[in-house]
């Protein structure tokens, strides 16, 4: 995976809104358009994309724990807000732009360090201003669920602004 090593790494966003929102996500899957920083930091990836749907792979690792040594609240958090977030992504036009206005996750059960996991987004609704979708997180061998999340995200037209 083709990782941004700086801001000067990153797309600039006049290239970015020349690109519908699946065609983004799908530049990130192939590697040629870098991969948002945390995915590295956090120990994830792009592992699929279609039209409304997105999924990340990863496995927490000690760097991901809290002072009892569990898997921190928010690798979950931030795995299904990429993947919510990111389902939302696919259905942008050419020239918006999305970010996440809330999100709710809710931890089933702890996941066991180094236990690789899917992060899968669906959206529910992609309208002119906002998008909604739901998730979860899975054991890829096994398919337990560790949890579920929802969010809304706002949708920005960028044309309209002269960006």
């Amino acid at each position: 995976m083709n990782f941004a090593r700086s801001a000067d790494d990153l797309l600039p966003l006049a290239k970015a809104l020349e690109l519908s929102g699946l065609e983004f996500m799908q530049g990130i899957l192939n590697g040629t358009l870098p991969a948002p920083p945390i995915s590295q930091t956090l120990g994830y990836r792009l592992h699929d994309v279609s039209d409304g749907r997105a999924v990340f792979r990863g496995a927490p690792t000690f760097g991901t724990t809290n002072p009892m040594g569990t898997v921190h609240g928010g690798w979950y958090g931030t795995l299904l807000d990429s993947a919510m977030a990111c389902a939302v992504m696919t259905k942008v036009p050419r020239g918006a732009i999305y970010t996440t206005l809330e999100y709710k996750i809710n931890i089933t059960r702890a996941i066991p360090l180094d236990v690789e996991i899917e992060a899968i987004g669906e959206t529910d609704h992609t309208g002119r201003s906002t998008g909604v979708a739901h998730g979860e997180i899975r054991g890829v061998k096994d398919g337990k669920l560790f949890a579920t999340g929802s969010t809304t995200c706002i949708i920005m037209d960028m044309s309209a602004r002269g960006a």
